[in-house]
């Protein structure tokens, strides 16, 4: 067996012991009411248990980090499945951090599907240990992309934290229309998660029975002689495809459901990596995010946030408050440092330049921005509770953006990370 299988299954034993972890936080929680222990010595005894499972599925990822860093001879961090990994697993690390300070089982319910939902969403990219590519042959590689992943994953503990607050602070049978707005927020938050879900089980789901079809395109290039070549590009989906390419004919498609052609184009000006088979996945996303969402109404018969508002009702508002900001105030150095200070050294050894207006650094640079303003407005102006909730919820979407919108519309210095 090579270093590459061994990693490989360190992985998915990873994902599943995060699973299992996820399943005995919600024991710890909802488990009391059944249980003859008193509430308190039920929820401290099976979140403990808890815990230690989390820790153990976080040394597997370890394991799997390392052994991979063996074979491939690089940190594995230079594509979006070794990022998405690498992501998941410091968010694993944070949340681990944020557990030990608060000891709040709750917090494992909300910050846990996040680390394994980033695993399972990095599984949908190509997994070959890959050759570093000129532009990543640095050391600032293991500097920069460390410790920016380890900012958003605080990041992400902090999205955590205020979504668990505004589950437990919304007023759900009100009908003011500030409690139909915050509704109405809660609503499209969880929409925007299960529509992640759906992408993902939908890749594997088309992946899993061999569905693929292939868009191709003549290409001519002019050498550095002057000499014009003509190579074939492809692009390969594997979700049966409501938008073809731009400038490219399928050389067969699978009929699905009735559908034996595209049904339409994307259009011209949409130029990052593959944007075509992006925006393809993006509206198969939110076709299945509609489809979870209106199946999980149902089985809820009420909306999805006064179902799982009880979860968090015997929560301290305060304590889910200064969770959330706590995170946050951890991560916004270190990805200062990571995705400001380290990137703009390493893009002027890189480039020559430490600053060049490309998608990844304004996006990188409005991130910052945005928990600056976050902090500013906490720690001065003394926004807390739903103000702060509200925010924390944004910038993290704003993180998801950066880390996968910005490749979906415009190519850049930074497309390689698409592969």
């Amino acid at each position: 067996m090579n270093v590459n299988s061994v990693s490989s299954t360190f992985l998915l034993i990873a994902f599943f012991v995060y699973l299992l972890a996820f399943l005995l936080f919600v024991l710890s929680i909802t488990g009391k009411r059944w249980s003859n222990r008193e509430p308190e010595e039920h929820t401290k005894r099976w979140g403990f248990i808890a815990f230690i499972v989390s820790v153990i599925g976080f040394a597997c990822q370890v394991t799997f980090f390392f052994t991979r860093w063996a074979e491939g001879g690089h940190i594995p961090t230079s594509n979006m499945y070794e990022f998405m990994t690498f992501l998941g697993m410091m968010i694993m690390f944070a949340f681990l951090i944020v557990y030990l300070i608060y000891r709040t089982p709750v917090l494992g319910i909300f910050a846990l599907p996040i680390g394994f939902i980033m695993i399972a969403y990095a599984s949908v990219f190509p997994s070959e240990i890959q050759p570093l590519i000129p532009a990543l042959q640095s050391y600032w590689l293991k500097i920069h992309v460390t410790t920016a992943a380890a900012g958003e994953a605080f990041f992400a503990v902090g999205f955590a934290g205020g979504l668990m607050y505004l589950l437990r602070a919304v007023d759900f049978k009100g009908t003011t229309k500030q409690d139909k707005r915050e509704q109405r927020g809660i609503e499209l938050t969880l929409f925007f998660i299960l529509m992640l879900i759906a992408f993902i089980g939908s890749i594997f789901t088309f992946n899993g029975s061999g569905y693929k079809v292939t868009f191709t395109k003549q290409v001519t290039v002019t050498d550095a002689q002057g000499q014009q070549q003509t190579n074939t590009q492809n692009e390969t989906y594997v979700l049966p495809p409501i938008v073809q390419p731009y400038g490219m004919q399928a050389v067969e498609m699978r009929p699905f459901l009735g559908m034996t052609e595209p049904l339409f184009t994307a259009p011209s000006w949409m130029e990052g990596a593959s944007a075509g088979r992006k925006l393809n996945t993006v509206i198969w996303s939110v076709l299945g995010g509609l489809i979870l969402y209106g199946l999980a109404r149902l089985v809820a018969r009420k909306p999805l946030g006064a179902a799982i508002g009880p979860v968090v009702k015997g929560m301290d508002p305060e304590d889910l408050d200064e969770i959330s900001y706590r995170a946050i105030a951890i991560g916004y150095p270190i990805f200062t440092l990571g995705a400001l200070i380290f990137a703009m050294i390493w893009a002027q050894e890189a480039w020559g330049r430490f600053w060049g207006w490309d998608p990844k650094e304004v996006w990188a640079l409005i991130t910052w921005l945005f928990y600056a303003v976050f902090l500013h407005l906490r720690l001065s102006k003394g926004w807390q509770g739903k103000k702060s909730a509200w925010l924390s919820v944004i910038g993290f979407i704003v993180v998801m953006f950066t880390l996968v919108g910005v490749n979906l519309v415009i190519a850049g210095l930074h497309s390689y990370a698409g592969v």
